[in-house]
């Protein structure tokens, strides 16, 4: 009993029981025996309670460790070394289950292993992990191969052989109703677990899956902190682009209310993104433009606004424009075209539309004012088309007040709509004027346009191609000029009429045509009988060739038209062989064009050669004052009497005018 209370080892207590036993007589051997029997039972009580307290005591130690800061691989591997040493084993490792993947995989070991690496996939169908789960409790096996009381699966048993293992036990991993992973521990030999040691594995596992659920916990608590705070520094970004995009936008709009140029404010939208931007007419013509925005395939350039209208957002083009409609309720007003120097955000459309919107205030705002101005300006018109000259500097500085240059060329179109639609047309006619700058007019049911130009032809067909469509009903269009002084307004104006008149009188109705695209018949039309010009449009490469080249392809074609278009006896009357005039006629064919013996061109080339005979007397004929009204005594001497003629008559005479000149 000393011994026992000196806490001696149990060898020396059997010691002295030994040495007692021959000492003894053999009557108190029997209460020997059994103090010897109390004495080692008290003994093992004192070892497994020292072991208790020693399992406790890393218990403890090791709950101490989990309540500490961990990522989940640390945790991870703090807890698989404490439950390897605490049960004094070879090995120890953690599985998780995949719910998704329908198995289990390693996430972390401790303790030599060469199969069992992390990653490594297993069933969760067999096993001691899966019957632990299901039990709720921890399993274990002295011999996992040799235990047939087990569910069985071959990739795990093989895992158990190649790593040598024996004796294993698995505690689940369970945090409420969510059992995620199991908790083993194995060793290499063959060991009964006590129920100690079972009690130690099943303590672990409860305080390795609280410690897991809380590190994981707060590792997506953690994650959720960085993308609310990833989230905020971005939606603090969208809110400087917003304050940013908000003061672009103010100032482009003061831009537009303060009655800048649309130049101006094209420049700074290009500013604004770092790049090019001009703004076209839904007839697709620019109106300002800043830096040079890539072209792009006309068709391309037509859907790309035609969607961005229908769907009023900006569409993007291949070449890295964007087309964005320039709206005004339900109205299209314009197209602005931005290239902008970086790719956009989806952000960026924002600004886009915002930067139409201030584009669109501005053509607003001209529009404003073109509606005031308005009456104005086709009050200026009229009286240039019926005032007398004396007062065209009055004219002029009348102009000036409304921002219109009549010292500049200027073309007279005439319209008449072929069908209804006219107030339709009268308005989309003063806008029109408005933006080219010129001046309208109606006379007799027709528009009249005055507008800046050198091309009355051009100019006619832009006026037909962008009204038509517009009323979706023909419109003819007659054009004459240009006039560089408003005294000639009004005979322009009459030339465009008689055009306009021509064009009816031809059948061509629905058409376009100015004076020069008439031919012979606008000489006919116009009152200043420009024979000069009429002769170098139609033949004058061919006279050019003869002075340069000291040939005869004028006199040649002189001779063949008077022989009835006949080469031989052309060659008759020049004395040449005939073989040389056929390759004058094909000199004539390469300058003039292969239709130049078609009849209404073979018509134009002979009224040219005989003007051209009598250019001499042209030459010497003093030109009428431009002021002179126009009438008999203004017309050339050389030109002939059926051209006076037609001259004076109605357009609807013209063709009777032709026959007489042929």
């Amino acid at each position: 009993m000393e011994l026992l209370a000196a806490e001696a080892p149990l060898t020396e207590i059997e010691e002295r029981l030994r040495r007692a036993r021959d000492t003894l007589p053999g009557t108190e051997t029997e209460h020997l025996e059994r103090a010897g029997r109390t004495v080692a039972g008290i003994h093992a009580l004192f070892s497994r309670r020292q072991q208790r307290e020693t399992e406790l005591s890393g218990l403890v130690d090791t709950a101490r460790d989990l309540t500490l800061p961990y990522d989940l691989d640390s945790l991870l591997s703090t807890i698989t070394r404490r439950t390897r040493t605490l049960l004094g084993l070879d090995m120890s490792y953690i599985s998780f289950r995949d719910p998704d993947a329908g198995d289990s995989f390693v996430r972390t070991a401790d303790g030599h292993a060469s199969a069992l690496t992390v990653g490594y996939r297993v069933p969760h169908t067999a096993g001691l992990g899966e019957e632990a789960i299901q039990q709720a409790v921890p399993m274990w096996s002295a011999d996992y191969l040799a235990d047939r009381r087990m569910r069985h699966s071959e990739v795990l048993d093989e895992v158990v052989r190649a790593e040598g293992l024996k004796a294993i036990i698995a505690a689940p991993l369970r945090f409420g109703d969510d059992a995620f992973g199991v908790l083993y521990a194995a060793d290499r030999n063959v060991r009964h677990f006590t129920v100690g040691e079972v009690s130690l594995m099943s303590s672990l596992g409860d305080m390795a899956a609280v410690a897991i659920e809380k590190t994981r916990t707060l590792e997506r608590r953690h994650d959720e902190v960085l993308h609310l705070r990833s989230d905020t520094c971005r939606i603090a970004a969208e809110l400087d682009e917003l304050r940013s995009r908000a003061e672009r936008h103010a100032a482009l709009v003061d831009r537009a209310l303060a009655g800048g140029s649309l130049g101006t404010l094209v420049d700074d939208v290009a500013r604004a993104f770092g790049g090019a931007a001009s703004v076209w007419d839904m007839a697709h013509r620019p109106l300002a433009a800043s830096g040079t925005v890539p072209p792009a395939v006309e068709r391309e350039m037509r859907e790309a606004t035609r969607t961005a209208c229908a769907r009023r957002t900006p569409a993007a083009l291949s070449t890295g424009a964007w087309a964005v409609p320039v709206v005004a309720g339900d109205e299209c007003l314009a197209v602005l075209l931005v290239h902008p120097g970086e790719p956009l955000r989806e952000a960026g459309k924002t600004s886009l539309r915002l930067a139409a919107q201030s584009v669109a205030v501005l053509l607003q705002t001209q529009r404003g004012e073109a509606a005031a101005t308005s009456p104005f300006r086709d009050e200026l018109f009229e009286d240039l088309l019926v005032a007398p000259h004396r007062f065209t500097q009055q004219f002029v500085e009348r102009a000036h007040r409304l921002r219109v240059d009549l010292e500049r060329p200027h073309v007279v179109v005439v319209v008449r709509v072929e069908g209804g639609a006219q107030g339709r047309a009268a308005g989309w006619a003063a806008a029109y004027a408005r933006r080219m700058d010129g001046l309208r007019s109606i006379q007799n049911g027709c528009i009249a346009l005055l507008l800046p130009a050198t091309d009355s032809s051009a100019e006619a067909a832009a006026v037909s191609a962008e009204l038509g469509p517009l009323l979706d009903h023909p419109v003819t269009v007659g054009a004459a000029g240009p006039v560089s002084s408003p005294g000639l307004i009004r005979q322009t104006h009459q030339e465009a009429l008689r055009c306009l008149d021509a064009l009816v009188s031809l059948d061509s109705v629905g058409t376009h045509a100015s004076t020069e695209d008439l031919g012979f018949l606008g000489v006919l039309l116009s009152d200043n009988r420009d024979a000069a010009s009429f002769i170098h449009t139609t033949i004058g490469l061919v006279l050019d060739y003869d002075d340069q080249r000291s040939t005869e392809l004028t006199k040649t074609l002189d001779a063949y038209f008077a022989a009835g278009c006949s080469p031989r006896r052309a060659a008759e009357a020049l004395h040449v062989h005939p073989n040389t005039v056929s390759r004058r006629l094909e000199r004539v064919t390469e300058l003039l064009g292969e239709d130049w013996l078609e009849p209404e061109r073979a018509l134009e080339v002979q009224l040219a050669l005989r003007l051209h005979r009598t250019s001499d007397v042209l030459q010497r004929k003093d030109p009428p004052p431009r002021d002179a009204p126009a009438g008999p005594e203004a017309r050339p001497a050389a030109v002939p009497e059926a051209v006076h003629a037609a001259g004076d008559a109605s357009p609807g005479a013209s063709e009777d005018a032709s026959s007489a000149i042929a």
